[in-house]
């Protein structure tokens, strides 16, 4: 499947680049750097939503599912987009948005006229129970799930914010509206969809309270209803089954063990699924915005990467992915963005592209930027954020540990405009940003790196290039070789011709490593330091095939990339 081969590159539109000086990333903005993101090597460009929208989610809340967003351009711009990227070899992934619509669709402004709408059942409403909410639920932004209409005198569920009403999927019609929608853009000749919250598409209908020892999990338990396969499996056979695409779903909720269901090949109905187990280890599991205080070990990722392979198996399929939209850099998270920001950028990068599964890379990792210092509340723009302070500040609280603390978690990071260059505004707009700049532009941008051969682009070039060229890096089997080590991680990719070993020193101290098996090495195929490895040498016994036990001088962050005989 070419979805399995390719290299996918998540786009932000609103921070991507800006073409009409207006501060807003949009279409053409996007057309005017198609060359850049050929060169760099990937295959496919998922652009997060670019549908009308009042922006209450910053996309994630669409008023009109045919029809571009007008910061973002026309659909005229959306067309010429998709024969300019098909002319370099890139295809396009949507944003299927489709467990809830903003408040503003004509659907969900029908449905709350009465209770008789031909649209009321589009959306999910429930009259009071005992004078209160129908249940005890959530919203992932704070507050009630559900909110009273007084015109009707009923509440409307919305997991996410008010203004984003959940849509009614056991009603046929919505299923159809949604598929329609799903067909009008593959026609128009998209590759496919990447699925948003996609188990939440079935509720348990009688919407009960959380259950006893509830632990904060809401995903868990919004997630699954009993009819999500059934309706996946209608998808498949109306759309998805039709066209070559690939489809991706957010598998928020879904423990490992469930996630064969929705992409093992022989009965899933979708290509792959991303998780974001490795990404939430150290958030608490009822407030998204903090962070425990022993924060997250190489040890606990590594667990959960060797998890999701074995769960998946040769007939499922996984998304590698170290940060998105929804998540602060991966340079910040994972690596050392001070000291030792451009190796760490480049061992996370070689992660990446040597995992097993299908590689994402988010829109500025390539360059290896950073976690924005954010000096206030007002810099920020995320709704999650602000919902989070303004209950933070309601407890009586102080507000400066809550600013600390999202200058780490916040998804804004994720959202600052792209660096393009050392101009003003990093080349992103003649205008004034939508959203504050990182101020350290000048010394991270795609000009100054694409023309230095040992910057954090070139090596993600390289990795991509290396991925492309053996096949083993994407059909081979997976292998930690030493999962227990709390600096070091070492894994083999293997097929019945090829095998090759990557080591990653996963900290800003140089150390001394031992393999704990033995390997020949054949030759080193991709590291993230100009010159070889200091030193590298056997020891100990010889094993088979002349393989022998071998010892590395592991710099700060280095990644080895070896062929082994």
């Amino acid at each position: 499947m070419w979805w399995k081969e390719a290299v996918i590159y998540q786009i932000y539109p609103r921070s991507f680049k800006d073409a009409n000086g207006d501060g807003i990333g949009d279409l053409p903005g996007v057309i005017g750097q198609l060359d850049y993101l050929a060169d760099l090597g990937v295959d496919v460009l998922w652009l997060c939503p670019i549908f009308k929208s009042p922006n209450a989610d910053n996309g994630y809340d669409i008023s009109d599912y045919r029809a571009i967003m007008p910061e973002f351009g026309t659909m005229d711009d959306f067309d010429r987009l998709v024969r300019e990227a098909k002319a370099r070899g890139l295809r396009l992934v949507l944003d299927l948005v489709a467990n809830h619509s903003s408040d503003e669709h004509p659907w969900f402004v029908e449905s709350r006229t009465s209770k008789a709408n031909p649209f009321r059942d589009y959306y999910i409403w429930r009259p009071p129970k005992n004078g209160r909410e129908p249940n005890d639920w959530l919203s992932f932004f704070g507050g009630k799930a559900w909110e009273l209409d007084p015109a009707t005198g009923e509440y409307y569920l919305h997991l996410f914010a008010k203004k984003q009403p959940d849509l009614n999927w056991d009603n046929p019609q919505v299923r159809r509206e949604i598929y329609d929608v799903m067909r009008f853009w593959l026609d128009k000749g998209i590759a496919g969809w990447r699925m948003d919250v996609v188990p939440f598409y079935s509720k348990d209908p009688a919407f009960p309270d959380y259950p006893a020892g509830f632990d904060g999990d809401y995903a868990r338990v919004y997630a699954r209803g009993p009819r999500l396969h059934e309706y996946l499996r209608e998808m498949k056979r109306e759309v998805l089954s039709r066209y070559d695409m690939m489809t991706v779903g957010e598998g928020i909720g879904v423990p490992a063990e469930d996630a064969p269901l929705l992409v093992d090949e022989r009965r899933g109905s979708l290509s792959m699924i991303y998780h974001f187990d490795h990404l939430v280890i150290d958030r608490l599991k009822d407030n998204f915005m903090v962070r425990r205080p022993e924060g997250v070990s190489l040890v606990e990722v590594k667990a959960v990467f060797e998890k999701w392979d074995r769960v998946l198996g040769d007939t499922g399929w996984a998304s590698v992915l170290l940060g998105n939209h929804d998540f602060p850099r991966m340079v910040s998270r994972f690596g050392d963005d001070t000291r030792h920001r451009a190796a760490s950028a480049k061992l996370l990068g070689t992660l990446l592209l040597t995992m097993k599964g299908t590689p994402y890379v988010y829109q500025g990792d390539e360059l290896g930027m950073t976690n924005v210092p954010f000096a206030s509340i007002d810099e920020f723009d995320d709704i999650g954020t602000k919902s989070a302070y303004r209950a933070w500040v309601a407890a009586g609280r102080d507000p400066a540990p809550f600013l600390a603390m999202a200058n780490v978690t916040s998804r804004d990071h994720a959202r600052t405009p792209f660096h393009w260059d050392d101009s003003p505004n990093a080349g992103f707009t003649t205008g004034r940003p939508w959203i504050r700049l990182n101020p350290n532009y000048r010394e991270i941008n795609a000009t100054a790196e694409r023309r230095e051969p040992d910057s954090v682009w070139s090596h993600f070039r390289r990795a991509i290039r290396l991925r492309k060229e053996n096949p083993v890096l994407v059909y081979g089997a997976y292998k930690d070789v030493d999962p227990a080590h709390p600096q070091v991680f070492a894994y083999t990719r293997s097929d019945e011709t090829t095998r090759m070993l990557v080591v990653l020193n996963w900290s800003s101290e140089a150390r001394r490593y031992a393999l704990p098996v033995p390997v020949s090495l054949a030759g080193l195929a991709l590291g993230n330091y100009p010159a070889a490895p200091t030193s590298q040498a056997a020891t100990g016994e010889a094993g088979p095939a002349g393989s022998a036990t071998v010892s590395f001088t592991l710099r700060p962050w280095e990644a080895l990339v070896y062929r082994l005989r």
